[in-house]
């Protein structure tokens, strides 16, 4: 059974940096395209960004230049860097899974963000 367990959330002010990292269990951890998805209070959960098993990246706009995605395959982690945090980052951020261009199968429980202005 696939299991995603997140970590790194937390309270910090703007301009800062967090860390959050992802772990997966269960599976082959480099046959699967990682991504980083967030859900702000009122808003719709979105994508931030992805990375896929050969390490090919891509970004939501707004977040492109300070954030950054990398993983370990070795130690069967995602990580997301995220640098110059703002308010309007504030979210619970997911941990997702998917197989190449199949829908995100595996989610992890979200941790939460909180960026104070």
């Amino acid at each position: 059974q696939v299991q995603l367990v997140e970590s790194g959330g937390g309270l910090v002010q703007a301009g800062g940096s967090l860390r959050l990292s992802c772990a997966l269990s269960g599976s082959i951890f480099s046959i699967y395209v990682m991504g980083w998805y967030r859900q702000a209070p009122g808003k719709q959960r979105e994508l931030v960004a992805h990375i896929t098993g050969g390490g090919s990246t891509n970004y939501t706009d707004s977040v492109k230049d300070r954030f950054t995605i990398s993983r370990d395959n070795a130690k069967n982690t995602v990580y997301l860097q995220m640098n110059s945090l703002k308010p309007e980052d504030t979210a619970i951020y997911y941990c997702a899974a998917r197989v190449g261009l199949n829908n995100w199968k595996y989610w992890g429980q979200g941790t939460r963000v909180t960026v104070s202005s």
